[in-house]
């Protein structure tokens, strides 16, 4: 377990008790804690919100295990990560299979030759490549934002139904103006596989996501509901070193302007029924209907209930105050990002990592491996 310190006078009685200071509760934090605390070193962890696990945390409601910021499915490819999270808990065999609804249809994803079926009434990979192909011809050389790249890579039917109004709800912009690698991340297949990932292992914590943080930050005292940049200056004074992993413009009161976040909302239910939609994702990929979807969280777990807990997820226009959730990188957000990392570089005795500190997005496994290089690193293994 975790000790929580009351802000106040408790923290003048503990100015440099620690050797690491981590700023943020979440997943990357969480990891470094753990490998640190592995070497015998004393962990403060600072976070903003009223509990630990960043967006992976989970609420139990009616015994259902609520992914609170939206769906999280483990998935790597990577042995080190696979077996690192399994030395910490047990994880099931979900396996990510979700659906779209356009206009009442529903459509198996990722883009497989059940989709293909189902959209063009046909039955053989000769048949779905004759016809995407087809349409892909109507983008000439390289892909030069995400609608030529959809084309390119599905045709026209399947972008003009399942990607366009899922996509420009999501990032708020045309799909004319959004870069071309965002798309890349769907697989497609000419086989009848509705599996989302191609990755060797994936999987959820039996018992959610807190499970594993409970265990990543045990040992470590904790600090909830403290902002660290409302008192930089007090708080690097109880630690030897800080690992940051928050954002990196508000770390240095945004001298060169605010970098640009897409964020999200969540509309939770509990009701009073035993299975609303029969899988734990459905996306809704008309431009009209404004949230993009509806996360059944029973499903993850095979959760025995004759009730059940639903999100509808809208995406949002980021504003201070409002959870970062995804960079928006492109060239004026680069560069900006750019000139703070420079900054960042110069600091003594600070440490950085994880999405919103690097700006990157980052799949759970990316944040896991990251953490553990820099724990390499920094603990010379």
């Amino acid at each position: 377990m975790f000790l929580t310190i009351n802000n106040g006078r408790e923290i003048n009685r503990i100015m440099k008790k620690y050797d690491y200071l981590l700023v943020g509760g979440g997943l990357f934090s969480a990891v470094f804690a753990y490998q640190a605390q592995k070497k015998g070193k004393k962990c403060l962890v600072i976070e903003k919100r009223p509990h630990l696990g960043g967006n992976i945390y989970c609420e139990d409601v009616c015994g259902i295990h609520v992914h609170k910021y939206g769906a999280h499915i483990f998935h790597t490819s990577d042995r080190r990560v696979w077996e690192f999270v399994n030395s910490l808990a047990e994880f099931n065999r979900y396996t990510n299979c979700p659906v779209a609804c356009y206009k009442g249809e529903m459509y198996n994803l990722p883009f497989n030759m059940n989709t293909f079926s189902k959209m063009w009434g046909i039955r053989t990979p000769a048949e779905a490549k004759a016809i995407i192909e087809k349409q892909r011809s109507a983008v000439k050389g390289e892909p030069k934002n995400l609608e030529e790249q959809a084309i390119s890579l599905v045709g026209e039917d399947i972008y003009r139904k399942l990607i366009k109004g899922y996509t420009e709800k999501q990032w708020g912009r045309s799909c004319k103006e959004l870069p071309s690698f965002i798309i890349k991340r769907l697989p497609v297949r000419y086989i009848y596989d509705n599996n989302y990932f191609n990755d060797t292992y994936q999987g959820i914590p039996i018992g959610g996501y807190n499970v594993l943080t409970d265990r990543l930050f045990g040992g470590c005292d904790v600090m909830l509901n403290t902002d660290y940049n409302s008192d930089r200056e007090k708080y690097n004074a109880m630690a030897h070193k800080v690992l940051y992993t928050g954002t990196l413009d508000s770390l240095f009161d945004y001298c060169y302007g605010k970098l640009e976040y897409r964020s999200l909302r969540f509309e939770t239910e509990l009701l009073d029924e035993e299975n609303h939609q029969g899988v734990a994702v459905v996306n809704y990929t008309e431009r009209e209907i404004p949230y993009t979807r509806i996360i059944e969280h029973k499903h993850f777990e095979n959760t025995e209930s004759d009730k059940t807990v639903i999100t509808r997820e809208y995406p949002a226009d980021w504003e201070e105050g409002m959870e970062p959730y995804y960079p928006v990188n492109d060239e004026r957000n680069t560069e900006l990002f750019g000139k703070y990392k420079q900054l960042a570089d110069k600091k003594d005795n600070m440490l950085f990592g994880g999405r919103l500190a690097e700006y990157k997005y980052y799949d759970m496994d990316k944040v896991i491996a990251s953490a553990l290089e820099l724990t390499d690193r920094e603990f010379g293994e």
